[in-house]
C-alpha cells in the first residue's frame, strides 16, 4: 500500500522526534508556541477533564529559574534536601529496562567523550538539563493534586502531541523528568499555587546541527518483541 502524503507527514513527525540536547539561540515566535499548544490540547482525556497546565518560559524568566536550580544542584548538601514528589523511575530496576537505560546513557557519554571515571563531566552534562539545554523556550508542566493516575496517562498524550506538533513545524524538543527533583524551587520561582504538582519540564527550539550529542538516535524494540497478536 502506498502511503498518502498526510500519512507520510504524520509518520515523519513521529519518527523524527528525538530528545535534542543542544539548541540554537534562534527565538521561537510566540504564535508558533501557542499554535503547538492549541493543537496539543486536542489530546484525549477521560471525560474531557484536560488535566494539563503549562508555564512557558523565555528570556529573563527562564534564566532566573535555571540559575536558582543550578545554585542548588551545585551544592551537595542542597541536592540531598531536594527529592522528587513522585517516582518517575522504578525503585528496583530489572532487565530489560535497566539495560536500555544504561545503553542510552553510555551512548550519549561516549559521543561527548565522557568516560566512566569522569564523574564531574557527567554531572555537568546532567546539569545542562536545568538550562533547558540552552533552548530558547522552556516549558514547565503541572497537574492539580486532586487528579489520579488516569489523568497522568492523559497527560502523556498531551506531551506527545506537543513534541509531534513541534516536529511538524521544524522544531525540536526534549522532555525532562530531571526537573522533578527541584519542584520546590520551581514552585517558588513560578508562584505555583499549592494545589499544583510538577509533572516535568521540556526544552523547545531549533536543534543545533553542529553538536555531536544531537547525533544520538536511540534504538527501539521491533514490533515482534513487544506485541502479541491474538485471533
Amino acid at each position: 500500500m502506498i502511503a498518502s502524503q498526510q500519512q507520510q507527514a504524520v509518520d515523519a513527525a513521529i519518527t523524527t522526534r528525538r530528545s535534542i540536547r543542544a539548541y540554537l539561540p534562534t527565538p521561537v515566535p510566540r504564535e508558533d508556541i501557542e499554535a503547538i499548544l492549541e493543537v496539543a490540547a486536542r489530546a484525549p482525556s477521560g471525560t474531557n477533564t484536560q488535566p494539563w497546565k503549562v508555564y512557558v518560559l523565555t528570556g529573563a524568566a527562564k534564566e532566573r529559574l535555571s540559575a536558582a536550580i543550578l545554585a542548588a544542584y551545585g551544592d551537595p548538601q542542597q541536592v540531598k534536601e531536594h527529592t522528587e514528589e513522585y517516582a518517575y523511575y522504578p525503585r528496583e530496576w530489572v532487565s530489560p529496562f535497566i539495560d536500555r537505560r544504561r545503553k542510552v546513557g553510555w551512548d550519549l557519554y561516549a559521543l561527548l567523550g565522557l568516560t566512566r571515571e569522569n564523574k564531574a563531566g557527567m554531572a555537568a552534562q546532567h546539569g545542562r538539563n536545568y538550562r533547558f539545554f540552552d533552548a530558547p523556550v522552556g516549558l514547565i508542566f503541572t497537574i492539580d493534586r486532586v487528579m489520579e493516575q488516569g489523568s497522568w496517562l492523559d497527560y502523556g498524550m498531551f506531551l506527545q502531541n506537543i513534541m509531534v506538533a513541534a516536529r511538524g513545524r521544524g522544531l525540536d524538543t526534549c522532555p525532562q523528568a530531571a526537573f522533578t527533583q527541584f519542584h520546590r524551587i520551581i514552585a517558588e520561582q513560578l508562584g505555583m499555587p499549592a494545589n499544583e504538582m510538577l509533572v516535568c519540564g521540556m526544552a523547545l527550539g531549533f536543534a543545533d546541527p553542529d553538536k555531536v550529542e544531537n547525533t544520538l538516535v536511540t534504538e527501539r524494540e521491533p514490533v515482534a518483541g513487544f506485541v502479541r497478536f491474538v485471533a
